[in-house]
């Protein structure tokens, strides 16, 4: 059984109005909303143990989430980025994480690197946008830990349907996660949606 890592009070994430008003910022996703003018998404956010499995399985953990879909779903997995920046060290991607050979969608992310913390080859994997950043962590030998603050469902968008090649779907399910090397220096921040399984 997966550890458990509850939200807590003080978490970026808090409970969404059913209309998306009155909502926290939940970054880094807000930002890429944000840019791209589009309204932000609602989100309630929901006790890791109140999740259905799988998706219990696949969020409410402290491992590597690059090698939990990786073995859930029996694949390799690689990016379809859908936008991103870098401004310095500070990079910016939202993306698909899709099944190699299928192509079928597994994840959602919205995540901000801090590439001053990835040394070499690790930070030019990153910007070649092919592979996702766990994946790129743990071929190059880098220790990090996976630490989510809040768990969460929400009614996705247009745009999230669209990535996931979805019709009208409901309570997609989610998580805020943060990285950190092994000296506590910050990694990145994440927000992972999964489509329905």
């Amino acid at each position: 059984m997966p550890d458990l890592v509850e939200p807590t009070a003080g978490s970026p994430l808090l409970a969404a109005h059913a209309h998306g008003q009155d909502r926290q910022p939940i970054q880094p996703l807000d930002d890429f909303y944000a840019r791209e003018g589009r309204p932000l998404l609602p989100f309630s956010r929901i006790e890791g143990e109140s999740i259905p499995e799988p998706y219990r399985t696949l969020l409410v953990h402290q491992r590597d989430m690059t090698r939990t879909l990786e073995h859930f779903h029996h694949g390799s997995i690689h990016l379809r980025v859908l936008s991103s920046r870098r401004e310095s060290d500070n990079y910016w991607r939202e993306s698909i994480l899709q099944l190699d050979g299928s192509l079928r969608p597994i994840e959602y992310g919205a995540i901000k690197i801090y590439l001053g913390a990835v040394p070499e080859p690790g930070r030019s994997q990153i910007l070649a946008e092919h592979l996702p950043l766990g994946g790129i962590l743990n071929t190059n030998g880098i220790q990090y830990t996976s630490r989510p603050s809040a768990y969460f469902h929400c009614d996705p968008d247009s745009f999230i349907r669209a990535g996931f090649h979805l019709g009208r779907v409901s309570h997609l399910y989610g998580r805020q996660n943060t990285l950190r090397l092994i000296d506590g220096s910050l990694l990145a921040e994440i927000i992972e949606i999964l489509p329905p399984v």
